[in-house]
């Protein structure tokens, strides 16, 4: 049978069998700038140009129903934005420290755009990664000039040496910096800190012999760990410092530890690990209260041998420890031609999104990466839009961060088919209206807040005007309720009827 047909016959299986969507879900895709991945295209375009990539990439996903874009904008100690600290990012015109032509700032673009369209904006950065190899030029101006002691040469690329003191202040001292100057809903780093260990020694013993604090060189791994340590909780503090509503999420590999080394570990045997060889002890870090979300790299089939989606999806999920958790898809995988067997099935992705929603603990997904949604995908993009994100999504809420519902609206209008409301602005930033929930049900039957399928759409201005919805016009009841910056969500206003 044609596999086009196949796979016709099972997005049409799976709407029948799908399973309540839930209200609240993160739904995000990340768009990678290292080496041109996924934006922009490649170095040297016009800023037009860069800017109708972007507004295609976003509508793309919007249209999909996401509803937050992790954007690389810190991809090796350079950037994607305006900054005193650190040059220009190649990726952007070819040249390290050469800024878009015409001038635009990237991410204040971004920002904007993300925000109109009702999603979120994770500005994704590498903490120490300072070139993707010995040979690339840097910028006369990079702070590795000011500052070459803190620069490691490890597997023919640069780093950034994380046993350093000044090197950790340097890094919260960028992450505050785009914090403050730009309005971002969230901070994101991924499984890049010490890199994926390779044949030779990792070579700090310089900076173990400066700064071990009291660590013998038997404990190197674990005075690595607290160095990673150390960093995460002073980004942390130095994020929610500037501005408390931004989130801070880790992207980790998907294994933390194999249970033969760890009795807390997977039922895995993965050639490495978080602990073990990045040096990342993402439990800690959720235990301590030091990261907002963890979304780890689930980027195998479900059966998998040494590394099971779906017995990983359960670990993790027993591993919140009060914090958010999103899972990490890889439709980068999905081919008709693939060696793997399970990554030519159409319903591997559904299958592993309908186990998603079968799990409390995990509140949505990410999917790496967005270049991936422009090739066949074996019918999973008709699948997201006609069955598992058909209706909108709330982002879920942060209650750690803020639980305070915002005001509710004040003054409903209808003229038509159209529909103003009014609503008391607060005075803090947390509690301002954010955005607004628009829900819709046919007049006569019941209304359920908490039934997504009378969700209609999320906006962020205060008029909507409904189209026709059927040639009979029925009545329907419309209501709104408003969401905060972090998604606390207000009572829901009186219903108005609207014939449409």
């Amino acid at each position: 049978m044609n596999r086009y047909l196949l796979a016709c016959i099972f997005i049409f299986s799976t709407v029948l069998i799908s399973f309540a969507q839930p209200k609240y879900e993160f739904r995000a895709v990340w768009v990678a700038t290292v080496a041109n991945i996924d934006w922009p295209s490649k170095p040297g375009l016009d800023t037009e140009t860069q800017k109708a990539e972007a507004i295609r990439i976003l509508d793309m996903h919007k249209d999909l129903g996401v509803n937050a874009i992790i954007l690389q904008i810190r991809p090796a100690a350079d950037a994607l934005y305006y900054s005193e600290l650190e040059p220009w990012s190649r990726y952007l015109q070819g040249k390290q420290g050469q800024a878009p032509d015409p001038y635009y700032d990237p991410l204040e673009f971004w920002i904007k755009e993300c925000h109109a369209r009702g999603m979120e904006l994770h500005a994704w950065l590498n903490p120490y990664r300072i070139a993707q190899n010995t040979k690339e030029e840097l910028s006369a101006n990079h702070v590795v000039f000011k500052h070459p002691e803190w620069v490691l040469e490890y597997g023919k690329k640069l780093y950034f040496d994380p046993g350093i003191p000044a090197v950790r202040e340097f890094i919260t001292g960028v992450v505050k910096d785009i914090v403050t100057r730009y309005d971002l809903d969230a901070i994101h780093m991924d499984d890049y800190f010490y890199p994926y260990p390779t044949k030779e020694a990792f070579p700090d013993t310089t900076s173990f012999g400066l700064y071990n604090r009291g660590f013998f060189a038997d404990n190197i791994a674990d005075w690595r760990r607290e160095n990673v340590d150390i960093t995460i909780k002073m980004l942390n503090e130095g994020i929610k410092s500037v501005k408390p509503w931004v989130k801070f999420g880790i992207s980790p590999f998907g294994v933390w530890r194999n249970i033969a080394d760890d009795p807390r570990g997977s039922q895995t045997t993965a050639g490495t690990s978080n602990y073990d060889g990045l040096y990342a002890n993402i439990l800690k870090w959720q235990e301590e209260g030091w990261i907002d979300y963890c979304l780890p790299q689930l980027y195998w089939h479900i059966g998998m041998a040494a590394a099971d989606f779906e017995v990983l999806a359960h670990w993790w999920k027993n591993h919140t420890y009060g914090r958010a958790l999103y899972i990490g898809q890889a439709p980068y995988r999905i081919d008709a031609e693939s060696k793997t067997p399970e990554w030519r099935e159409p319903d591997q992705l559904p299958k592993q999104l309908r186990l998603i929603h079968s799990i409390p603990e995990i509140k949505g997904s990410a999917y790496f990466s967005s270049k991936s949604f422009n090739k066949d995908l074996l019918g999973f993009q008709d699948s997201l839009k006609l069955d598992f994100y058909k209706q909108p999504a709330i982002v879920p809420p942060m209650p750690w961060l803020d639980a305070t519902p915002p005001l509710a609206v004040t003054k409903l209008k209808r003229s038509g088919r159209k529909l103003q409301w009014k609503v008391a602005d607060a005075s803090g930033e947390m509690d301002k209206p954010w955005q607004f929930v628009v829900y819709v049900n046919e007049l006569g039957k019941s209304f359920d807040k908490e039934n997504s399928s009378h969700m209609f759409t999320i906006i962020k201005g205060r008029e909507i005007k409904f189209d026709r919805m059927n040639r009979k016009k029925k009545k329907y009841e419309v209501r709104i309720s408003v969401l905060d910056r972090m998604n606390n969500e207000s009572n829901v206003s009186l219903p108005v009827t609207v014939k449409m």
